[in-house]
Parts: structure tokens; sequence; C-alpha cells
């Protein structure tokens, strides 16, 4: 199936250094966030704390419900919306670790009776990680994202070249930055299912990026009178019907997730989103402009130099 004629020619390289500048932008409002706000921030998985996910049965101010945790004598705590304000749901992420979660959420659970009426709310979810075990799996999941992209350099300059690694990994860590950047921006936590979103945003960047490095390396033996600008603005429009199917398929189901799979799933649909759209994109304007800037610096001069 084309959605698009396979002869089309859009100069998607005259125009990298427009999308290149639009990655600089983005890139550096993301990090001043990061900074802002003194870094990313983390979810309970990964700072420890006790997190609890109460629903109310009647309408309650998300203020009234600051005021019973701070009555309870709890010093540092975040209450916040969880899914639509309509639901009336809330999560409350109370930094301290108790050592006994059982005990705590049946004094919560009494506390919160007291001062909502009995049978007002239910305690949908509560969880309790200890400030080592949260620091632990912040390295690891750190560890996790990092060997990803080091695997896949691995892989690409073994299955092809090491330019194209190079554009490839440089399109990793432009994903990576832009999604982060976009979860400080929009205040979203990172948590487990997050680093799992961006485990599967570096797998899809590399799929993508794939295709089109191994287009380009099928083209340069056929074309080897034209210059490498070019070859790789024609294997670029050749896989764009294939490029615009998968992402449009993929988008959709994730849209669908993000919108409608509640709040349990949110930030993972969220962060998926922005992660595809910027894969997609930096397949044609990072690793390809890579590619090219890698052959002007160490081209050596034969025919075919590049122009």
């Amino acid at each position: 199936m084309e959605l698009i004629r396979p002869n089309i020619n859009i100069n998607f390289i005259d125009n990298m250094r427009y999308a290149l500048l639009l990655s600089l932008v983005l890139i550096i409002a993301g990090t001043v966030s990061l900074v802002v706000k003194g870094g990313p921030r983390y979810g309970i998985d990964f700072k420890g704390g006790t997190l609890f996910q109460i629903k109310f049965s009647k309408q309650v101010a998300i203020g009234d419900v600051r005021q019973a945790v701070k009555a309870m004598g709890v010093k540092e705590s975040v209450v916040q919306n969880f899914g639509a304000e309509a639901d009336n749901e809330y999560l409350i992420n109370i930094e301290a670790a108790v050592e006994d979660l059982e005990q705590f959420s049946e004094q919560f659970r009494e506390h919160f009776t007291k001062t909502f009426g009995e049978g007002s709310f239910e305690i949908r979810r509560s969880e309790a990680v200890g400030p080592k075990v949260g620091k632990d799996l912040r390295q690891k999941a750190l560890l996790a994202v990092a060997l990803s992209c080091i695997g896949m350099l691995i892989y690409i300059w073994y299955r092809f070249e090491l330019r194209f690694g190079l554009g490839a990994i440089c399109g990793l860590v432009h994903d990576v930055l832009i999604t982060l950047g976009a979860l400080s921006i929009t205040n979203t936590p990172i948590d487990l299912p997050v680093v799992a979103a961006l485990l599967t945003i570096v797998g899809y960047s590399v799929n993508d990026t794939i295709i089109v490095c191994d287009r380009i390396r099928e083209n340069m033996p056929k074309m080897t009178k034209k210059p490498l600008r070019e070859v790789i603005n024609i294997s670029v429009n050749q896989t764009l019907s294939r490029t615009i199917l998968t992402v449009a398929t993929v988008l959709m189901a994730t849209l669908a997730l993000f919108l409608f799979g509640g709040g349990v799933i949110h930030d993972f649909a969220f962060t998926i989103l922005i992660g595809i759209i910027s894969g997609t994109y930096s397949s044609i304007f990072i690793a390809c402009p890579i590619v090219i800037y890698w052959e002007n610096l160490f081209v050596t001069k034969k025919k075919g130099t590049v122009k």
C-alpha cells in the first residue's frame, strides 16, 4: 500500500538547517526547564516515599484534601488531580517512606473517614518505596537507557557502517532529550512506566532510522554519479510512504491510550506520543545530516566526493 507516489521528490535535505534549528530550540527549552526545576521530577519509584490514590464519591476540593493530609502531621506532601477534575480522584505523594504501610494506611483511612465522612472515598492504591530502593531503581533505569543506546550503536555499526551508527545514536540522544524536556515542561513524573516508554522510543527510533539507512546503502552503488546529499534525499522520499503508514498506525493506537486509557497509563502514552513524533523526525532530519557531515569531514579525494 502506497499513500505517496513513488517518484515524489520532496527536498528534505535542503531544509535540514531549519530542522536542526528547531531541534536546538526545543532542546534548550527542555534543558532550561530541567535546570529551573532542579532536574527531572521523579516519581515514587525513583525517589522513594509513600503514595495514595484516593477517589471520592462526591465533589471535594483539592485544597480540602491538602488540609486533611497536613492535619495528619505530614510535613512534605504533594496532592494532585488524577485524571480529569470531575473524576474527584487524587494522588497524594508523601515524601517520607513509612516503615509499616499497612498500619499507616489504616491511620490514613481513619483520619479521612473522620474528615470527609464514612463511605465518602475509596483508597484505590497505596505504595511505599524506601529512598535506597528508589535510588537503586533510578540508577538501573539510567543504565538501561544508556546500554540500550550503546547496544544500538554497536549493532548498526556492525550491520551497516560507522557513519550510519553515529547518525542513529545522535537521533536517539535527540529523541531522549526532547522527550525528557517535554516531561519536564509538562511536570510529568518519571517512573518505571515512563522509563519503559523511553526504551520503547529507543527501539522505535532505531527501527525507523534503519529503514532509511538501508535504502541509502542500497542506492549508493546504483547512483555513484550523484552526490550523497541527493542519494539521501531520494532514499528518504522512497521510504516516505512506509514511514507515514507506520507512524500513523502507531499514533492512532497510542492516542487512543492517551485519551481513553485512564490516568494509570496516561504518562506512559504521553511519553510514547512525544517519542514517536520525535523519532520519525530525527530519522530524517538528524540521522541523515550526521551522515552527510561525517562524509564532508572524512571523505577521501576520490571520485564521488560529497558536495
